[in-house]
């Protein structure tokens, strides 16, 4: 065992616990983080004291840098980016219900995963944080997560002891693999590591094996290509390549930093240290900088002996997965190694099966792709070669034929909209919620052999609270004054279920559970007052009583994707014919389930083009609403009459004071629609799904997107433009609301009540286009046209609104507007129509 005499001392930096450091791409600095609130940075060649910022966030667990800020992670699941030069917070890029464990940064600085607790892995764009993609195939929490260095794979590490292989190609990132053996499984907050450690040339990563050995594992076939034996007597902590993959450094609880020769696999050195956490490399110079449990930072200068220099002095070298002379050939390693690994995979998958395979006489270890040389340094080493190796015709011209050189060999797989269960939200770590609405939340837990469910009401007074252990691992909730409905999907071939439990029952048991056929899955359930709603993988809409009696099946025209219900009333909604973005479009049914009437049969839910649902309800007074990404909420007008019905925003969520000036960053969770307003939870820094413990409901009143508050002309000043535009809105969300209100009205047998609300909201129509034509009156007598068809509009039915008007116009010295409107409240109580006279 050899000792390096020039040992470096350790520089106090945090607090025992766990420890994490990063270089800035350039080598300038050296940032750390700790289990305590303090972070540090380093100026790399200097020994004077770092430059220290302390925030108040504590336990940092996960760290990325660029050349111009850094990026930490906490226990509390914020995420916050920093200014270099300042040390200023400058802003939180996301938030996680659950403890960030680690943090990877592309190679470009532009994009950052975040590896929590939760089941999803988050990529956030670091100068747009509403940019973000997911990374949900977890089925456990996250450990790790890396990219490889030209950014086209993500490699997650899970507890649950998978590596899970993203492609990043795509707008939506796609799993690649899962493997199964790769790495240990691990709890997150285990010393020792499952990271997969990318080698510099992007073609092979290395991880940390149960038998405290490394693997390489390559890209073309994501098979085992070696392995550095022998190395470590405890578990391994930290791996890392040097910048140009000739070396690599790795430590272990054994209290060794062992140092491999990347080509033959062999140790080169050992250094005598304990407790390490965490390695890296300088990008540029001879020198290795780690951190460990004790709060330490050692920055090894000459870290590589003088008689293994040589090799850290080579430019990038080929990742030691292939044998032949190319990765000796160091020159040429930068052109070939990216573009000829993976060409190599694509041929031999070609070849492999066909009667004169190439594999069979030439053998693993003498591929023909290996001899592929730019001698003469022409390039087309560098260029891509087709399925047989060829190179392609691209660089003849095209004689007189198309310039469309590439024809569409078939069809593109179309993108349906996926299920989706309003007010449940994805996992966050082992919970999650089945339900959430106005009467109260469903939420579950993961016990690995079991789950437990938590139901929660508001109102404590007209119901209790309960709680029960669930072996069947309900996936689907739905939460009302009456019961709460369950259903399960089980993952190992046995049937779906449906679970009813009534709040209240005069008999001594009133719970019941039913079964699906086999092989049928629910896609999503919906509770009324007076039935049960599942639709399912095979498309049919199931109905069911309130106690178990199937009421009605049958199978729905697209393919089922969500539905709701109210009263006798269901809306089932599923995918349609392809749009021209390549999207299905969504296609909605109304049915009254007693009466057995269509109201609406397979008509268009109204999406704009790239938007996705997010959640369907009924309002409590029966409309049916919809919630899209694009933050806009919409209820559906007339849907009792057939063929008349459409979809009318009624607010923009986007467009909301609050956001103006991108003064907050916030989305809103869709709730329900109740008194006229729009109930939702607020989500702040980039969250997208409501956090546990259980958020407060928020409400807004609708505010239909009408146009902005700009000078209709140039005499009109910008408060009266705005306040025009405050009573415009008013007038087309009241006309809305009205018309909802009378169809509920015509359908119904109508109360005392009911009638006189309907009175006052015509009188609130009246008294707001008053408001207006006062507006117009002062303004001005050119504005005279438009204030008559103001009066026009009016519902006016005893004539005392159109007298207020003609005072209005009187008061503002309008006489010839006051004498039409005079002439036009005679011609209603003669029963004449309005439109001679607006002419």
């Amino acid at each position: 065992m050899s000792f390096d005499p020039l040992r470096p001392r350790g520089r106090p930096a945090h607090t025992p616990g766990t420890t994490i450091l990063a270089y800035t791409p350039d080598g300038r600095r050296i940032i750390t983080g700790g289990s305590n609130s303090a972070i540090r940075i380093y100026t790399v060649g200097e020994d004077g004291e770092p430059k220290t910022i302390d925030e108040g966030v504590d336990a940092h667990f996960g760290i990325g840098a660029t050349n111009r800020s850094f990026i930490m992670g906490a226990e509390d699941g914020t995420v916050w980016k920093y200014d270099i030069m300042s040390g200023k917070m400058q802003n939180l890029l996301v938030r996680c219900a659950l403890p960030v464990r680690d943090i990877a940064v592309t190679r470009d600085g532009e994009w950052v995963a975040v590896a929590s607790d939760e089941l999803t892995v988050k990529i956030v764009k670091v100068d747009d944080m509403t940019q973000v993609k997911y990374l949900r195939e977890q089925s456990k929490g996250t450990k790790h997560v890396t990219f490889d260095p030209s950014g086209r794979y993500a490699t997650v590490s899970g507890t649950d002891g998978i590596l899970y292989i993203y492609s990043m190609h795509e707008e939506e990132p796609e799993l690649v693999r899962k493997l199964d053996g790769v790495i240990r499984r691990l709890e997150p907050d285990a010393e020792a590591t499952s990271r997969a450690v990318w080698h510099p040339d992007g073609t092979a990563f290395a991880s940390a094996e149960a038998t405290r050995d490394i693997s390489i594992y390559s890209t073309s076939e994501w098979k085992k290509e070696k392995t550095f034996a022998g190395g470590h007597s405890g578990d391994i902590t930290a791996l890392s390549w040097a910048p140009n993959g000739s070396l690599l450094a790795s430590a272990a609880a054994d209290g060794y930093i062992v140092l491999w020769e990347a080509k033959t696999q062999k140790i080169l050195q050992r250094y005598d240290f304990g407790h390490v956490m965490n390695l890296s490399w300088h990008p540029t110079k001879n020198s290795l900088s780690f951190t460990t449990s004790d709060g330490e930072l050692f920055i090894y200068d000459n870290f590589v002996p003088k008689d293994h220099q040589s090799l850290l002095q080579k430019p990038l070298q080929a990742a030691p997965i292939l044998p032949g002379f190319l990765g000796e050939i160091s020159n040429n390693v930068g052109r070939t190694t990216l573009a000829e690994r993976s060409k190599e995979a694509i041929q031999r998958a070609a070849r492999r099966g066909s009667p004169d395979s190439l594999d069979d006489i030439l053998g693993e270890d003498d591929q023909m792709i290996d001899f592929v040389e730019d001698d003469d340094g022409a390039g087309y080493a560098d260029e891509e070669l087709n399925l047989y190796g060829k190179r392609p015709n691209d660089h003849l011209d095209d004689l007189g034929g198309s310039s469309n050189k590439r024809l569409y060999s078939g069809l593109e797989k179309p993108k349906a909209h996926p299920p989706l269960q309003p007010g449940s939200t994805p996992w966050a770590g082992s919970r999650r919620y089945l339900c959430l609405n106005l009467t109260g939340a469903v939420w579950t837990v993961d016990q690995e052999t079991h789950h437990t469910v938590t139901v929660e009401f508001y109102d404590r007074e007209a119901h209790r609270d309960f709680h029960f252990t669930d072996p069947y691992m309900y996936d689907k909730a739905c939460l009302n004054d009456n019961g709460t409905l369950f259903a399960n999907n089980p993952s190992d071939g046995s049937r779906a279920t449906i679970f009813y439990r009534p709040h209240e029952t005069w008999t001594t048991r009133a719970d019941w559970r039913t079964e699906l056929p086999e092989g049928e899955q629910i896609r999503a359930l919906a509770l009324s007052d007076s039935y049960i709603v599942a639709v399912t993988s095979k498309d049919y809409v199931r109905v069911y009583t309130l106690f178990g009696t199937p009421f009605k099946v049958y199978r729905q025209k697209s393919q089922a994707v969500t539905c709701s219900a109210w009263r006798d009333y269901i809306m089932s909604i599923g995918n349609g014919p392809i749009g021209i973005d390549g999207h299905t479009t969504l296609r909605y049914t109304v049915e009254n389930v007693k009466r057995d009437e269509i109201c609406q049969n397979e008509d268009t839910v109204a999406l704009p083009e790239g938007a996705s649902l997010q959640s369907v309800f009924f309002s409590d007074n029966g409309d049916p609403c919809i919630y899209d990404s694009t933050g806009v909420l919409l209820v559906l007008q007339h849907w009792r009459t057939p063929g008349q019905a459409r979809w009318v925003p009624l607010l923009d969520t986007k467009q909301m004071a609050r956001l103006a000036g991108g003064r907050k960053e916030e989305t809103y969770w869709p709730v329900a629609v109740a008194q006229d307003k729009f109930h939702c939870i607020i989500l702040k820094g980039g969250d997208k799904n409501p956090y546990f413990p259980r958020p407060l409901l928020s409400e807004f009143d609708f505010q239909v997107p009408v146009s902005s508050a700009l000078p209709k002309d140039s005499s009109e000043s910008e408060d009266t433009a705005a306040e025009s535009t405050r009573f415009e809105e008013s007038f087309v969300r009241g006309n809305v609301l009205l018309s909802l209100f009378r169809d509920l009205l015509s359908s119904t047998n109508a109360t005392a009540s009911q009638r006189s609300d309907l009175a006052r909201r015509e009188l609130d129509l009246d008294k707001n286009l008053l408001q207006m034509l006062a507006i117009e009156c002062r303004e001005g007598e050119e504005r005279g046209m438009k204030a008559l068809e103001l009066v026009a509009l009016m519902t006016d039915r005893n004539g005392k609104m159109l007298e207020a008007a003609a005072k209005i116009a009187q008061r503002y010295g309008r006489g010839v507007l006051e004498d039409k409107i005079r002439d036009l409240a005679e011609r209603r109580v003669m029963g004449m129509g309005d439109d001679d006279e607006l002419a």
